[in-house]
């Protein structure tokens, strides 16, 4: 959806997304919302705080091959004797002196221990057999190498040998038998956890099934790629995969993948807690695996809709639905991995029954299955779970070892990502429970500076492993991947404040389970303030965040989180200091939440450095318009600038003092120290989805910005069709400031989860050839892969420091320009008008003259911008992410 730059000569109220609200709006917007919380909200009363739990869906991977009457899926061996061959076989057939004879018949009796489960047996059988076959038939030795894969994977041996034989299996393979060995490796890598390398292969099959026209291997790559995105923590493409498999399967009445399709979809909703849209699908699966006698399928429908049962409180049902699970794995499937992951979502249950000695008894034993299986992302669930129930049981060292182990064994998952970025900010969205659990035992443990560590090595972890990257060189995605880059120590956390001069403040929202109107639910439980003062002193600050939303004595009340004060505060940012005397206002009311506790604690200097590191929805909070009792806007009272974490702070100091030292280097300046673009000729965009494109609107007001700009700084500015985006790509390497005044867009164009664009002139302005890849659009994921030698880029748009918000920070175009070697850069947090934004901008360039420090200059230009255009709307839209020098 396009966000764009008020212009006052055109009324663009149909495009936006967000417009500010006046008084009598808010108030009615205001209204209503409480209305319908306290429609929803009625019953909502005092609830202590349970820990964050994570449950474990009953899902499978399905390998490739022929499946036996238990589910056992394997290759047939071509001439292969009787497969009830016994070693009295095995010792006539090494009596006939006939090696091709003893090859096959160890391969008969690997294969019969194969389908009976026995896979350490048939392992040994194989690879007898395959030690020979090599030498003297091709055929067998193809098909043992893809049994001896399948029955490593099958046994829970995920690692070398097996994704070695079925590899080897793979490049032996042809035509459609590489349908096969391609969903096999994938599914190996995928159990792995290597997602990329899974992706990979999966698409490849894809490809492989539509030009063979293989409608059940597109299915089941489908599926399969759905389970991938969704451990990646991606669920709206986990549903189009699966929605696509289901379709598919039932178009061509392919009963086995429509039900996979369907527990699949089933979980997925489940993990966004639609608990009548995941009824709706197991269900159905439950329907059809008893039509089938899929034991197995029928296993995990009741499994899953225990899971549900147990998220709505109603543990008893959900208790008897695992039974029933449990009945069938252990009596007539024995299927060990079934039976521990059933237990283990059992001791969810009697956790939360108060029945801790059962619970831990369940949790050990899914463990110890785990563990023995090298399921990393397993195992951390079990171990997070058993640090819930020690630490409701005031075992806290015990609560802080489990934690511990379960960050290590996740972390080692996402080094296993290489140096796709996108997939690891992902798959850290599916894993910030350990981290804010360990925050909360330690707090309690009196440890605030061993928290303080936590905090910042649970957050914007990819983003400083991708800024170390391009530090050391290696800027490309597909070099070698380097050794996870090390979280900060609380002693380097001192001296980046120390070495800064500056004071430090990082937040961190902690979540916690509540039971509220009998279900289980996720909420706010209390916000850490750390200040860490330029003297390395380190203080923490605890807010408690239930009121927000817990209602005292069953009495109906309105609600909310964080997010939601967020929201309203930037839905008034059109009122002048005046209108928000109310201390309930939401710019109040944030000071009151984010400011207060620490007032005491932050330099009484106004121009002394005070960085900011928000969490999740605070991201979005314009810390200069946050007002205090007096009505005082806090830019009034501090020099401010942001940073995602810490670590990432440091690194970009190191990003500026990289291109300090070139710059020293070189004997002469750059072509062009400035590169300023304003109101390029505009590209037509699709605004809506299945509309036709439509060019954007042109912004004078952004070309008389520029213009004026380029005066100051005695440079030339780019507008209309001079402002294309190749001519744009030539210069932005060799410029040391870059400021682009046009619109911002907040679409994920390029499709790659990196949402975020800039508006340029299409090629076609100038050559008149048509170009579907130069459409004028320079997307973030474009800047991503840029190199660039800017000391400060402006992106004087629309909401440019907005994207998708993650535990790795504001995934846009902020991150990206950081990302290409840019440590510092203005971007915007809303739409922002013409005429207060050209004030600003030209008095913060005015400053920026007269003295270097970039935060203390935007201060001024805001507190000059202010005395004209009072309201926040028109001053406070702009912030400083990054180095201040």
């Amino acid at each position: 959806m396009l966000l764009k730059k008020i212009s006052f000569s055109i009324c663009f109220t149909l495009l936006f997304i967000w417009q500010p609200l006046s008084c009598q709006q808010f108030a009615a917007i205001s209204a209503e919302r409480q209305s319908e919380k306290i429609a929803q909200s009625k019953q909502i009363t005092q609830t202590s705080a349970q820990p964050l739990t994570l449950y474990q869906p009953l899902q499978r991977l399905q390998w490739e091959g022929e499946t036996s009457k238990t589910g056992i899926a394997y290759f047939p061996i071509e001439g292969l004797p009787d497969i009830s061959v016994s070693e009295a076989d095995l010792d006539i057939a090494r009596r006939s002196q006939d090696p091709k004879l003893v090859a096959k018949t160890l391969a008969a009796l690997g294969l019969s221990h194969h389908l009976q489960g026995e896979y350490d047996k048939a392992i040994d059988y194989y690879q007898q057999a395959l030690n020979i076959a090599r030498n003297l038939d091709s055929t067998l030795e193809t098909t043992l190498l893809g049994n001896l894969g399948l029955a490593h994977v099958q046994s829970g041996n995920y690692y070398a040998e097996a994704v070695d034989y079925l590899a080897q299996y793979l490049t032996a393979t042809q035509d459609r038998k590489k349908l096969q060995a391609f969903g096999n490796l994938a599914n190996a890598y995928f159990g792995t956890d290597l997602y990329v390398k899974a992706i990979e292969l999966h698409q490849k099959r894809l490809t492989l099934s539509r030009k063979f026209k293989d409608q059940v291997s597109e299915a089941k790559t489908f599926s399969d790629l759905g389970m991938v995105y969704q451990a990646l923590g991606e669920r709206a493409k986990a549903i189009q995969y699966q929605e696509q498999a289901l379709t598919l399967a039932q178009n061509i009445k392919n009963q086995s993948i429509e039900s996979l399709a369907l527990g699949n979809l089933g979980v997925i909703y489940q993990s966004q807690r639609n608990y009548a849209k995941s009824t709706e699908y197991q269900q159905k699966r439950l329907t059809l695996t008893r039509q089938l006698q899929d034991l197995r399928g029928e296993a995990e429908a009741l499994g899953n809709l225990g899971g549900i049962a147990y998220f709505q409180g109603n543990y008893q049902e959900a208790i008897a639905q695992y039974e029933q699970a449990w009945n069938i794995a252990w009596n007539k499937l024995r299927d060990a991995d079934l039976i521990y992951r059933i237990r283990g979502n059992q001791g969810l249950i009697y956790a939360q029954m108060g029945n801790s000695d059962k619970a831990l008894e369940f949790y050990g034993q899914y463990l110890r299955y785990a563990a023995s299986r090298s399921n990393r992302r397993e195992e951390g669930i079990a171990r997070i779970n058993a640090a819930a129930v020690r630490f409701q049981s005031g075992n806290l060292d015990a609560a802080a070892k489990n934690l511990q182990a379960a960050i290590e064994t996740w972390e080692s998952l996402r080094s296993r990502l290489g140096n796709n970025d996108s997939f690891k900010v992902s798959i850290f969205e599916t894993q910030n429970s350990p981290y804010s659990n360990l925050q909360s035992v330690l707090v309690a443990q009196n440890q605030p500076e061993a928290a303080l560590e936590i905090s910042e090595r649970g957050r914007a972890r990819a983003f400083a492993e991708l800024l170390d990257r391009r530090l050391s060189g290696l800027s490309s995605r597909k070099e070698t991947p380097r050794s996870p880059l090390a979280s900060l120590t609380i002693a380097q956390i001192k001296q980046i404040a120390q070495k800064r001069r500056a004071t430090l403040v990082e937040y961190s929202i902690i979540p916690a389970q509540f039971n509220v109107n009998g279900k289980l639910e996720t909420r706010e439980s209390e916000l850490l303030i750390w200040v860490i003062q330029p003297t390395g002193t380190v203080t923490l600050r605890r807010v408690d965040l239930k009121p927000l939303w817990q209602c005292q004595d069953a009495q109906p009340c309105a609600p909310e989180e964080l997010s939601d004060i967020v929201s309203l505060g930037r839905a008034t940012l059109n009122e002048d200091s005046q209108a928000t005397q109310d201390a309930a206002h939401p710019l109040r009311r944030l000071h009151e939440l984010l400011i207060q506790p620490i007032s005491d604690l932050l330099p009484q200097d106004p121009n002394a450095q005070v960085v900011f590191v928000p969490h999740r929805s605070l991201l979005l909070v314009p810390f200069t318009a946050l007002q205090d009792a007096k009505g005082k806007f806090l830019i009034e009272q501090h020099t401010i600038s942001i940073s995602p974490s810490i670590q990432v702070l440091d690194l970009t100091d190191q990003l500026r003092k990289k291109l300090e030292t070139i710059s020293q280097k070189q004997t002469e300046k750059q072509p062009s120290d400035a590169l300023i673009i304003g109101n390029p000729v505009m590209p037509k965009v699709v605004t809506e989805v299945g509309e036709p494109p439509e060019q954007l609107p042109p912004l004078p007001g952004s070309e008389q910005e520029a213009k004026a700009i380029s005066q100051m700084l005695k440079s030339s500015a780019l507008v209309g069709e001079a402002a294309t985006k190749s001519n744009v790509l030539q210069r932005m390497n060799r410029a040391r400031l870059i400021h682009l005044a046009t619109h911002g867009l907040m679409g994920d164009f390029a499709g790659l989860g990196v949402p975020g664009a800039i508006a340029l002139a299409p090629d076609t302005i100038a050559t008149g050839k048509p170009s579907l890849e130069e459409n004028g659009l320079l997307t973030a994921n474009e800047i991503f892969d840029l190199k660039l030698n800017a000391e400060l880029v402006v992106l004087s748009a629309c909401n440019t420091g907005r994207g998708r918000i993650t535990g790795d920070g504001v995934v846009g175009l902020s991150r990206a320009l950081i990302a290409a070697q840019v440590p510092s850069v203005v971007v915007s947090l809303w739409a922002v008008p013409d005429e207060a934004t050209a004030l600003l901008m030209t008095e913060f360039y005015r400053n920026l003259q007269q003295q270097p420090n970039k935060a203390q200059a935007l201060r001024q230009a805001m507190l000059t911008t202010m005395k004209q255009y009072p309201a926040p709307l028109n001053w406070a839209a702009f912030m400083l992410i990054g180095e201040t020098h």
